[in-house]
């Protein structure tokens, strides 16, 4: 099963925009993921399912196979997206960053350095393995 990488950005007037990496054509715009998410999708079916693999300008062998799409978010976009789940307090104390500093970087005022970025993701891997090994 091949892994197609999905992008994840917050656009300046707070729209968002999901696209595949290295393949232009499948693309989403939306007031939410979930709408940008679901326009994507529909430029896949549509080209899988109506234009074909005749008439489209580009036609990627993984449209005719079994593949997974996985979303990769931009910073600003998943702190912004997931603001009422993770408090820049809460991912503070999970990463050792200042929380000033996270809610610089939800809010745009500040880009994060790569180690910054490897922090964040490292400490919600770890919630997330976390949180799918509990039961109640």
């Amino acid at each position: 099963m091949e892994k197609i990488k999905v992008m994840i950005d917050r656009a300046a007037d707070g729209t968002y925009n999901v696209y595949c990496a290295g393949h232009p054509e499948f693309f989403g715009m939306g007031d939410s993921i979930e709408q940008a998410k679901a326009e994507m999708l529909e430029s896949i079916r549509i080209t899988r399912e109506e234009i074909g693999k005749e008439q489209a300008l580009s036609y990627p062998a993984w449209l005719d196979g079994e593949y997974e799409l996985e979303y990769k978010f931009d910073v600003q976009g998943l702190l912004e997206y997931y603001a009422g789940v993770i408090t820049p307090t809460a991912l503070g104390n999970m990463t050792g960053i200042n929380p000033k500093q996270i809610w610089n970087y939800m809010h745009g005022v500040a880009k994060p350095r790569r180690a910054q970025v490897e922090k964040i993701e490292a400490a919600l891997h770890k919630l997330g393995h976390e949180l799918i090994n509990t039961s109640f």
